[in-house]
Formats: C-alpha cells, structure tokens, sequence
C-alpha cells in the first residue's frame, strides 16, 4: 500500500504540476489545484504509514495552499479587467 500511495502522489503531483504551468485556462488551472490537494493528502498518508514528520507537515502546509489555489482560480469571481 505504502508503494502505491508514493506512486500516486508521484503522478498526481506531476499532472498538476503540468496543468498549472501550461496556462491554458482558469479552469484548467483550477483543477490542476483540486489534482495538487489529492497529490499533497496521498503524501500525507503515505507520510504516516512511514512515521515522516517532515514530510507529512510540509503536505499539510502545501494542502492549505492549494485549498487556496482552488478558491483563486475556481470560486472566487474574477474580476474585470481595466
């Protein structure tokens, strides 16, 4: 289990990281936020199963960030431009 959750953790993170930085669209990079909070949650798991203090906090702190991402980029009205 603990090899599968590394994984996933792996390839989620790298998917949004990919989304994120391709900046097509606000909805895209929204979304690549919703794959980084997954990556950062399945990193935590994965950091308890391992007893990885360091690790697990550092996905705490990246999850808060990404809690916020997702606001920024897919609830929170944009605003108009000037």
């Amino acid at each position: 289990m603990k090899e599968f959750l590394g994984y996933a953790a792996m390839l989620t993170g790298t998917a949004a990281a990919i989304m994120v930085s391709a900046n097509i669209g606000r909805r895209v990079t929204g979304y690549g936020f919703v794959i980084f909070t997954a990556s950062s949650l399945t990193w935590i798991a994965y950091a308890l199963q391992d007893g990885e203090t360091p690790l697990m906090l550092q996905n705490a702190v990246l999850t808060a960030i990404n809690l916020a991402g997702i606001y920024r980029w897919l609830i929170a009205r944009k605003e108009p431009s000037q």
